[in-house]
């Protein structure tokens, strides 16, 4: 099936669950990815019951912390 991860079209097998694409996508620091499929929030609980379809639209968003420095 073909999928958009992160705006690139890529080839994966069938039956490939959120969770699995996070590891062969090796994304860094997981636990603290936010993950979107065709402009959805997915929700952490389910990411292994997830599956995706071929065309799915995958976005992993990275949450920064910060602010204005106080002057």
């Amino acid at each position: 099936m073909k999928i958009i991860v992160a705006g690139a079209e890529k080839e994966y097998a069938d039956g490939l669950s959120v969770e699995d694409l996070i590891e062969a996508e090796k994304v860094e620091t997981p636990q603290y990815v936010t993950v979107t499929v065709n402009d959805s929030f997915l929700p952490n609980t389910e990411r292994t019951s997830r599956i995706l379809q071929d065309g799915d639209v995958v976005e992993f968003l990275y949450f920064m912390g910060g602010g204005a420095a106080d002057r």
